[in-house]
């Protein structure tokens, strides 16, 4: 991906929407989720990316960002099978999860009212 260089912007959406030139780190988000570790500890220089990265991770990653595989298709991560799989299955739970929450809530109002 070629285009002006953005300084400052540290939101994954708006530097792949906006053209920006962008070197490609999505081969972190395999690395990260094959390790299986319980905690990461992201150590590097100002300046060098960390919010950028996690910004990049969680919209790969987050419910609201589940119909926007624009974002990674033509990237390294979107190669990875696997890691395409997994980020579907999450986000499916996820969306199942916050189904039953609605409806659990529904039905505890209900109780509520009741009381």
């Amino acid at each position: 991906m070629s285009g002006n260089i953005a300084i400052g912007i540290q939101d994954f959406s708006t530097i792949i929407q906006g053209n920006y030139f962008y070197i490609d780190k999505t081969p972190f988000i395999k690395e990260w989720w094959d390790c299986g570790d319980s905690a990461t500890l992201i150590t590097r220089p100002r300046r060098f990316g960390k919010t950028l990265t996690m910004s990049m991770v969680e919209q790969f990653f987050s419910i609201d960002y589940a119909g926007r595989s624009d974002l990674f298709e033509h990237l390294a991560i979107w190669k990875e099978e696997n890691t395409v799989s997994c980020r579907e299955l999450i986000l499916s739970s996820v969306c199942h999860l916050r189904g039953l929450k609605r409806e659990i809530m529904r039905k505890q109002n209900k109780r509520c009212v009741r009381c």
